[in-house]
């Protein structure tokens, strides 16, 4: 099995850090998958960009960045569903 190191995005770090605890646990959670399956079911590719997706985590949106040649998920935003797509 191959294990991609999962890197987050200074963004990344304050959204999650200001989720509800609860909701926090359940980030957490998928991102920590994301290091054994980068694509899991449920993981959307994101129209117009080369290696970005995201994950659905309830009314929240894990968007991220798969580099295969360096075995690296980078995660770049994580937001509510409303606001994450917007730049």
């Amino acid at each position: 099995m191959t294990v991609y190191r999962v890197e987050l995005a200074h963004r990344a770090v304050r959204s999650l850090a200001s989720l509800p605890r609860r909701e926090q646990q359940r980030v957490r959670a998928a991102i920590d998958l994301l290091a054994t399956e980068p694509r899991p079911p449920g993981a959307s590719k994101l129209a117009g960009e080369h290696r970005a997706y995201r994950v659905r985590v309830g009314v929240y949106r894990i968007l991220y960045e798969v580099f295969d040649d360096r075995l690296l998920v980078q995660v770049v935003r994580i937001g509510h569903r409303r606001d994450v797509y917007t730049r």
